[in-house]
């Protein structure tokens, strides 16, 4: 007559530590990538929105007054001077979206590297039973 404990696989101790931690590492990964792609929609939103507001600028009459948000308040400008501030800080923007999906990228290989050496692990504690 068999017990439930002598029917038990034995548990390698060091697979069950590479498992807890990749699955740890995979949660933080996929939190990581959730939270990068919110910023990179966030700041491709924020882009057209620059880019809608310059196309408008654009079609106005040259005489037309204008004002550029300083802080809490706002500043007569010209158009132009609005519209290269658009620019530069549409190019800001699209900096930083590259960088975030950098981030991303480097992220899922780092994720597949994990999941390589575990499987790497495992593979070599097949062989050596």
């Amino acid at each position: 007559m068999t017990t439930a404990a002598s029917d038990k696989i034995p548990v390698d101790l060091e697979l069950k530590k590479a498992f807890t931690e990749l699955q740890q590492k995979r949660i933080e990964s996929s939190q990581k990538l959730q939270f990068a792609s919110g910023q990179v929609e966030g700041i491709k939103r924020s882009i057209l929105h620059k880019q809608i507001t310059d196309k408008e600028l654009n079609a106005l009459p040259a005489n037309t007054k204008v004002y550029q948000g300083v802080g809490r308040c706002f500043i007569a400008s010209t158009i132009p001077e609005v519209r290269q501030n658009i620019g530069k800080s549409v190019s800001e923007l699209e900096e930083k979206a590259r960088i975030f999906e950098q981030n991303k990228e480097f992220i899922v290989k780092d994720l597949k590297g994990t999941e390589n050496q575990l499987r790497q692990l495992v593979a070599s504690k097949k062989n050596s039973n």
